[in-house]
């Protein structure tokens, strides 16, 4: 059987949109001779839909494409997509295939996510039965994103008692199909062709793996959709983090490549981003990036992703310079600027800074304390929101991810704008990604590797005046953050037992910061945000 495997950006909600792509791929698929195109997991709506699965309007418009458009596009193809369905009382995450202008078969999602950014429990009822589909001389055995994520042969706990690819080739299945909405995060791309490899050799069964690509808000979808042979082996990899595409013939007996031989590496990290920010300004309408310039590693990588996202025209820099502000800080944000062929605009901040002291230091001289330090801050953010109202700018802020969990950052300051491009990038990984774009285009100035990091709030301030070292606090903040261990169990790898306390300290003190922060872009295994939800009230009251 001639397979079509289309690798789909969608835009959440946008059905006319997200048809229109379908249905050009379709068209496509059959021009190649495809016997059969399938197409991502949700692709009528986008994932996640979130609550937008609430909506009767949305839902009934979904069944009109469904049993209009696309089922009139099936005759002399099969279409596998996937979309929510309301059917017997509930809401299903399905995979439909339609064959023929008819809907031949239908498989609800098993295995729901409940975890992390997942929230599937909330929407929608699980299969109640898994069966295989006859289809073009193959057995095809359904499957979406999660089902096929608890094999008890490759993790060490599975999260879930059914295993529904075991139900399918005990069913006689020849081909896998899974569709899919997988999140990226750093290592995802490895770990996922390796589990699919793990599959394929198990039950000596091909394996479609068909993923979303695009930005969704905080989420990031790679793509890197694969089709893998019976022997485990790659045989189709789709490009990661853009729209791809291809047909191939299910018998293909090529020899393909070991999952091993994927390379991922901070690249990844940086195209991760960038997609990041270009379907976040395409998705919302916003065409101009803003981002204050201050001459460090974190706003110097904002600029170089937002241009490599947007391109040079619709960005613009600007310094913002303090009392306390060194003169090289502003060259060094110049000259970037410079570099990148960005807008450059300089607003010095000095006498609005001295007006504010006067009137809030009527009894005598400036402390030179913290809230005069957080007040610097948020006359910048008064500043980028200003040209952000009156020119149409969306304002990225640059705080990085080690900094917004120790609350290294100032609400309503540098904490203002629209998308926190570095919220889930440790500090240590922002020097890495800075290194990557210098081997693009050396636009970084040397210095900004060189200087030690500071905020330069006040005179010869320095980040590790209130921080530990960088290298020390991001391992401790990945154990905490990520992976969910206890201060005592950090502790035990080799930090001062008085050091992971006070770091855990300030972490869960700074929720409420976080709270109030812009949403920011997930790379990592565990994101501030829709995917670590902590309270903010509340005590620990346990050893």
């Amino acid at each position: 059987m001639r397979i079509a495997l289309i690798q789909l950006n969608p835009t959440v909600g946008d059905i006319r949109g997200n048809t229109a792509k379908i249905l050009a791929n379709v068209r496509w698929a059959k021009e190649q001779g495809a016997h059969l195109v399938v197409f991502p997991e949700l692709s009528i709506v986008g994932y996640p839909p979130r609550d937008l699965l609430y909506r009767g309007d949305l839902l009934r418009a979904v069944e009109r494409v469904l049993f209009g458009d696309i089922a009139a596009a099936s005759h002399g193809i099969g279409i596998v997509v996937g979309a929510p369905l309301c059917y017997e009382g509930g809401l299903w995450n399905a995979a439909l295939l339609f064959s023929e202008g008819k809907l031949v078969a239908q498989q609800a999602k098993s295995l729901l996510p409940n975890y992390d950014v997942f929230d599937e429990v909330r929407y929608f009822k699980p299969a109640a039965e898994r069966k295989v589909v006859h289809f073009q001389g193959e057995v095809l055995g359904l499957t979406i994103c999660e089902d096929i994520w608890n094999d008890k042969d490759y993790w060490q706990r599975p999260l879930y008692e059914l295993d529904p690819l075991l139900e399918l080739a005990t069913q006689g299945a020849t081909l896998f199909l899974n569709i899919s909405a997988s999140p990226y995060y750093y290592g995802k791309r490895r770990l996922r062709a390796d589990m699919l490899s793990h599959l394929a050799r198990k039950y000596a069964r091909p394996i479609a793996y068909v993923n979303q690509v695009g930005g969704n808000d905080e989420l990031i979808f790679d793509g890197s959709s694969l089709f893998l042979n019976a022997s485990g082996n790659i045989v189709w990899e789709a490009r990661s983090f853009e729209e791809d595409r291809v047909v191939l013939d299910t018998s293909w007996s090529s020899s393909g490549k070991s999952p091993s031989a994927l390379c991922e590496g901070i690249a990844d990290v940086y195209r991760a981003l960038c997609l990041g920010i270009r379907d976040y300004f395409e998705k919302t309408g916003f065409k101009k990036a803003l981002v204050g310039l201050s001459g460090g590693i974190d706003s110097s990588v904002v600029a170089v992703l937002a241009v490599s996202a947007l391109g040079a025209e619709n960005v613009l820099g600007v310094g913002m310079p303090s009392p306390y502000s060194s003169p090289a800080s502003l060259e060094d944000a110049r000259r970037l600027a410079e570099n990148l062929g960005i807008g450059w605009r300089v607003i010095p901040i000095g006498d609005i800074f001295a007006s504010y002291l006067r009137a809030l230091n009527p009894q005598g001289e400036p402390l030179v304390d913290l809230a005069e330090e957080n007040l610097q801050a948020r006359i910048r953010g008064n500043i980028l929101m200003f040209f952000s109202n009156r020119e149409g700018y969306l304002v990225l802020s640059t705080g990085n991810k080690s900094e917004l969990a120790m609350g290294y950052c100032t609400l309503y300051g540098d904490m203002s704008g629209g998308l926190a491009v570095l919220a889930d990038v440790p500090k240590t990984m922002v020097y890495e990604l800075a290194a990557y774009a210098n081997t693009l285009h050396e636009v970084i100035p040397p210095n900004v590797f060189l200087k030690a990091p500071s905020a330069e709030l006040r005179p010869n301030q320095r980040d590790e005046d209130t921080l530990p070292p960088y290298k020390v606090l991001d391992p401790i903040l990945r154990a905490y953050v990520e992976e969910n261990l206890s201060p005592r169990d950090i502790a035990s790898l080799g930090f001062p037992q008085e050091l992971v306390e006070d770091v855990v300290r300030r972490i869960d003190a700074a929720e409420y910061k976080r709270r109030q922060g812009a949403p920011g872009l997930k790379v990592t295994t565990k994101a501030f945000g829709v995917g670590r939800r902590m309270p903010i009230a509340w005590k620990k009251g346990w050893d």
